[in-house]
């Protein structure tokens, strides 16, 4: 369903042409009119203040859901076909100014369904620790220090599994359905100041999850064909127990330009049903460089988003232990990591990761869509990327390394509210993302 959201919320920006400004007192309030922002003046208590990101007013809207549409609140319908899982649609409500509290909340909800009984509904919600109102207008919000929380329920009729190991072949590909029901909480904090280098991360998660056979075309069972594992996955309920600490000296953790972060985790599975627990941890370090722009003058010291190119890059390790179902075990291709393969194309105890991609404004100011929205960037990301699953740590340098290329398109709406549309080649063919954030 991801594929047809960005399509149906450029339609729905292009055709929702709103009221005028005079209909919305202070709109634009804190921005040019081609769209470059000004920086604010900060207080001089604010601690580590290129951490904190300064929202003007003239994005502060408030009124009803219906008020915000387009400026704080996006409706995105999704409407799609596929022979494998029925004619379907749905809604997706996104509302990054959640009970009007000037932006402390965020809040999506989704809701989708189709005529062979593929289902997803969910909704995510997360407030902000750290927000100061300005004298002049608009608000301070520092990124890193949030809570959250997460329910849904999903029905997916199309998983893909190609067996555990290094050596999984393209034609070994199974496909199950998959129902989950789960509810998470999180809790992140900068230490021992707001914006501090320090984070903190921990968080709680309850899941059921209950297998059965797949319905992609022409594709066997998992069921039949991984008979044993697929089993020992089948119909449990497990709670979920995770952490992490990082250094982090990144300017922004949804879209960097510069810095890097160095963290440790680990996500606990104290409970499964059967007796059963297990353990997954790891560590990744990411680096971003600004690097000389191409199609624009950078900006001005000045500005509170300047149009940047980067470049970056990430390595991932990870290993597990205990008695964890398939499902939980790391795994490459898909949206994030090895984006030229299919999602779960490698799965096994253990894997690495590394990737560089170079991100370019192209339009560095963006355009306007209508007089209440505009979208701020549009960009292009090239990627390079690299990595191998294997059975354990120790031996994972025996593993095959697997590799995809890839260009993708960024549309950034500010400057933590970035979609984004990659296409990556592997030796398997293609694969599209269309997602909202960055991969890393």
């Amino acid at each position: 369903m991801r594929l047809h959201a960005l399509p149906a919320l450029l339609l729905c920006l292009a055709a929702c042409r709103g009221p005028g400004k005079d209909a919305f007192p202070g709109l634009m309030q804190g921005m040019d009119p081609n769209g470059r922002i000004p920086k604010a003046d900060l207080p001089e208590d604010v601690p580590n203040p290129e951490r904190w990101r300064y929202l003007p007013e003239g994005r502060i809207v408030e009124g009803s859901v219906a008020d915000r549409l387009l400026i704080s609140t996006f409706a995105v319908p999704i409407v799609f076909f596929k022979s494998d899982v029925g004619a379907g649609g749905g809604l997706s409500l996104t509302d990054i100014d959640f009970r009007t509290q000037r932006r402390r909340e965020f809040a999506t909800t989704t809701l989708t369904y189709t005529t062979e009984g593929q289902q997803n509904y969910s909704f995510i919600w997360r407030r902000w620790l750290d927000q100061r109102d300005l004298e002049q207008g608009g608000v301070l919000q520092e990124e890193r220090s949030f809570v959250g929380a997460f329910a849904g329920y999903s029905r997916t009729l199309t998983r893909r599994f190609f067996g555990l190991g290094p050596d999984s072949r393209q034609e070994d590909e199974t496909s199950y359905t998959e129902e989950i029901g789960a509810v998470a909480f999180g809790y992140q904090q900068s230490i021992p100041e707001s914006g501090d280098d320090w984070v903190v991360d921990l968080g709680v998660r309850g899941e059921t999850r209950s297998l059965s056979g797949g319905f992609v075309t022409g594709v066997p069972d998992t069921q039949d064909t991984f008979r044993g594992t697929f089993t020992e996955g089948d119909s449990l309920a497990s709670l979920w127990i995770g952490g992490g600490l990082r250094y982090d000296t990144r300017d922004s953790q949804a879209n960097p330009y510069a810095g890097h972060a160095l963290r440790g985790w680990f996500n606990s599975a104290p409970f499964i049903s059967g007796g059963r627990s297990g353990l997954a941890y790891g560590a990744d370090g990411r680096a971003f460089f600004e690097v000389p722009p191409l199609f624009h003058d950078g900006g001005d010291d000045r500005e509170e988003n300047p149009p940047t190119d980067v470049l970056g890059v990430v390595a991932q390790v990870q290993d597990t232990s205990g008695d964890l179902p398939f499902w939980a075990l790391p795994t490459l291709g898909g949206s994030n990591r090895l984006r030229g393969f299919i999602a779960g194309r490698f799965t096994d105890a253990a894997a690495w990761f590394a990737a560089a991609e170079y991100r370019i404004a192209i339009v560095p100011r963006g355009f306007e869509v209508s007089e209440r929205v505009r979208v701020e960037r549009v960009g292009l990301g090239l990627f390079y990327e690299l990595g191998a699953v294997g059975p354990g740590l120790e031996s994972i340098d025996e593993s095959k390394v697997r590799d995809s290329v890839g260009l993708g398109l960024r549309l950034g709406l500010e400057r933590q509210a970035v979609f984004r549309l990659d296409v990556g080649f592997s030796e398997d063919g293609t694969n599209l993302t269309i997602l909202y954030g960055l991969s890393f």
